[in-house]
């Protein structure tokens, strides 16, 4: 196995881990929770401008130009969920295709910087003290990313199947999905208020 391909499958496997890292599916599901499958073409959007965000932090962070405590990244990536999930229960679901720039997409790109300080805390772990960093960057971003696709895929097909075909309604959709979220969320942040270990 190349070095290329290690890092691609944990890459894959780190976004993919729903017992221990549940929690970037979570914010996956919550940003997808307000579409279906006609709106294929705002879903690629979102999910890149996700990707740029911690694609910028995870290079940034692992090339060690960032340095944020990580007990503060683990409370505010389900802060990010839960904000997000809680911001779908009170938007219209029918008027999301209005402009190119919508608040989604910054949301997506802004709260992709935390993710990737997150997925760094975890790549730095692998790597040690290596040299040569560009290659693992390179590949377990990309690893990432088909993760992100198999998810958002995955999520698109169910929901696809329950409102498309056996017509639930779309607002419930969103409802159920989002709520059970934001209620998995505030598990996550209760979990991780680090101050109050001290």
């Amino acid at each position: 196995m190349t070095e290329f391909q290690l890092y691609f499958g944990l890459g894959k496997d780190h976004i993919l881990d729903y017992a221990n890292g549940y929690d970037h599916i979570l914010f996956i599901v919550a940003l997808c929770a307000l579409y279906i499958s006609r709106d294929w073409k705002q879903i690629l959007v979102l999910v890149t401008a996700f990707t740029i965000g911690h694609s910028i932090t995870l290079a940034l962070s692992t090339l060690r130009i960032v340095n944020v405590k990580p007990d503060l990244i683990e409370f505010l990536i389900p802060l990010t969920i839960f904000v997000t999930a809680v911001s779908n229960l009170f938007k219209n679901e029918n008027n999301i295709s209005g402009g190119p720039m919508q608040m989604n997409y910054f949301y997506a790109a802004f709260f992709g910087l935390i993710h990737g300080l997150g997925f760094s805390n975890y790549l730095r772990s692998i790597l040690g003290k290596s040299e040569n960093i560009f290659t693992p960057l390179l590949a377990f971003n990309l690893g990432l990313e088909f993760g992100q696709i198999i998810i958002v895929v995955l999520f698109m097909s169910v929901c696809f199947i329950l409102v498309d075909l056996f017509n639930l309604n779309r607002r419930d959709w969103k409802m159920v999905i989002s709520s059970a979220v934001a209620g998995m969320a505030l598990l996550l942040m209760k979990d991780h208020m680090f101050w109050l270990d001290k």
